[in-house]
């Protein structure tokens, strides 16, 4: 497979240049109008932000994208997937809300929330994956599945369970339906080490489905009701709440691979990553830790993977900030994101996305000035 094209801009500006400008000129120079978008119904794929924090994109750039979809003829809408966990997204009146406390309003990006999976999360699609090993039909949001055009604005950041946060995240847990989230997580369960648990039930509060219970002031995981989503893990000031294994964490990578295979294959997608407010967890939770490295950029291609892996070669090339997690960290070597969650591998979701024929990661990097 030859090389993949990934676009990139830094965030140099000038008086004539600003941020929004330089995104414009990248997703056009990336040839976004190759696809035909002449009234055709466009998902732009985003996360709105967990309330409480604040290293989610800006809305400014989902207007850009958006604006530059109704320039070439196109019907944009932005959308996301209800959550498992409890929060401002768990369901669809609620993600709204949220959406538009965040800023993401049809007033400020010039189109529409749809949330992808309904009211209640159930509104899904089956749709059949070619060549998944875990998954054969992935349950995907209907009002993703419905869009004749699908593209991804994602916040590249860290994850405490896949690695990095990047474009395959946004797309295959992104747009899962309660129930497809439910099964990429299944794999892996957490447990507790009661040593350090501190019985402080905020577990038990973030969990959705009762599977915190305690004994002795200490918790415990029950395993026939965990779906394995990992917010316990975050959640806890101990660091008392441990994954299963490495091993359950690549096939959650694994499956969220053959998620983004069901999404994409077989209608235009085009994928934008922006390397800004690079926080070491997910945006999911409500609150965001000081940002690892400094800003990047913007990235842009055709190619989810090769997007992906040039991000993340972006992050690994820059310098670690002084008071942030990666900077107390045991970092040895070049992998900023191993360093902050040891008991990930991004590479396996890179690794699985190849092999299915998602895309390659062998990329060249094309600057846009």
């Amino acid at each position: 497979m030859e090389k993949a094209k990934v676009y990139y801009t830094n965030m140099r500006t000038g008086f004539n240049n600003n941020l929004l400008d330089k995104l414009a000129r990248l997703i056009k120079t990336a040839g976004i109008g190759n696809i035909d978008f002449d009234g055709k119904y466009t998902a732009i794929k985003i996360h709105f932000g967990e309330p409480g924090n604040l290293a989610y994109l800006r809305p400014n750039y989902a207007k850009v994208v958006a604006d530059v979809v109704k320039e070439l003829g196109g019907k944009p809408y932005l959308t996301d997937c209800n959550t498992l966990y409890v929060g401002g997204r768990k369901n669809a009146l609620d993600h709204i809300d949220t959406a538009y406390t965040n800023g993401f309003s049809p007033f400020s990006t010039g189109c529409h929330v749809l949330i992808g999976d309904g009211l209640k999360g159930t509104d899904e699609v089956y749709v059949p994956v070619e060549g998944g090993e875990y998954i054969k039909e992935a349950k995907i949001g209907r009002a993703i599945m419905d869009a004749d055009v699908f593209i991804s604005l994602t916040h590249f950041k860290g994850h405490e369970a896949t690695g990095f946060g990047g474009t395959l995240k946004n797309i295959g847990m992104g747009c899962g339906s309660r129930a497809g989230k439910m099964e990429m997580h299944s794999a892996g369960k957490p447990h507790i080490d009661r040593d350090l648990c501190i019985g402080c039930h905020r577990c038990e509060k973030i969990c959705a489905h009762g599977a915190p219970f305690f004994t002795d002031k200490k918790a415990n995981i029950d395993h026939d009701k965990c779906v394995g989503c990992g917010r316990c893990i975050g959640v806890c000031p101990k660091d008392a709440v441990l994954p299963a294994s490495d091993e359950s964490n690549d096939v959650l990578n694994c499956k969220i691979a053959e998620y983004s295979k069901a999404v994409i294959d077989g209608r235009p997608n085009f994928h934008i990553s922006l390397v800004i407010d690079v926080s070491p967890y997910c945006d999911c939770h409500a609150e965001n830790d000081a940002a690892i490295v400094p800003d990047v950029g913007f990235f842009a291609s055709f190619d989810p993977v090769a997007l992906d892996v040039a991000c993340a070669d972006a992050v690994n090339a820059q310098p670690v900030i002084a008071n942030t997690v990666l900077a107390e960290s045991d970092h040895e070597g070049h992998d900023h994101f191993g360093a902050v969650s040891p008991d990930t591998n991004w590479h396996s979701c890179i690794e699985h996305a190849k092999k299915i024929g998602l895309g390659t990661d062998e990329y060249e990097l094309i600057e846009v000035r």
